[in-house]
């Protein structure tokens, strides 16, 4: 059933293998027992908050405060959007994008994971086009920011390959020890460039002044 006062949940990411929408409680819940399965090898760390360090339940438990919390705090100049992907119905991850002081800057950042079982399937690429091409043809977003840390090729071929070029690194503590991270940029002239693929966005009218969007 549509919701008429948060028309956000009604907000659809269709790619031609994968679903984008805002969590509901149930989804929040399903995310929380999939992260807790493992996102990474546990020798490693790819994320600068190390979320998934935390031992159960206060992993799961994290995760439902973080999407609770991201609804509460939206507001439509800084906002994140914490998009569940689905495949064929089943939850497999997250593709995020936040943006700060949108309606002057229309800078997005762009973050996700995905559950190891469904990791080298090209899953990746696919919904950051798909959430690219919100930030990008629905937005009017002017740079689209990522980044990961040197050591983290997986993510970072992503970004190469829809076009993001270095922008800057700096060190930053991971575990307790010095780590480099790089950041990349996506410029709206290079996303003009690139090839299309197939994305519908459902329900975006309903919504678009939760975003700054334009008419």
């Amino acid at each position: 059933m549509e919701n008429p006062y948060w028309p956000l949940f009604d907000l659809r990411i269709a790619t031609p293998r994968l679903e984008i929408r805002l969590p509901a409680d149930d989804d929040l819940v399903d995310l929380a027992r999939l992260a807790a399965k493992g996102v990474h090898d546990p020798a490693t760390m790819p994320f600068l908050y190390p979320w998934t360090d935390e031992p159960s339940p206060l992993l799961e438990r994290g995760m439902l405060q973080w999407g609770w919390r991201h609804r509460a705090e939206w507001t439509p100049n800084n906002w994140t959007f914490n998009g569940a992907v689905f495949v064929e119905h089943e939850v497999v991850g997250v593709q995020s994008l936040s943006a700060t002081d949108f309606a002057s800057r229309r800078v997005v950042t762009s973050g996700s994971w995905l559950g190891r079982e469904y990791q080298g399937r090209g899953f990746g690429k696919e919904m950051r086009r798909g959430i690219l091409t919100l930030a990008f043809d629905h937005l009017n977003a002017r740079e689209a920011e990522s980044g990961g840390f040197i050591d983290n090729e997986s993510s970072l071929n992503v970004s190469r390959a829809l076009g993001y070029e270095e922008s800057g690194r700096r060190s930053v503590l991971r575990r307790g020890i010095p780590a480099e991270l790089m950041k990349v940029t996506l410029t709206r002239s290079r996303w003009d460039e690139m090839t299309r693929v197939d994305v519908e966005l459902i329900g975006f009218e309903k919504c678009r002044e939760f975003f700054f969007a334009p008419n």
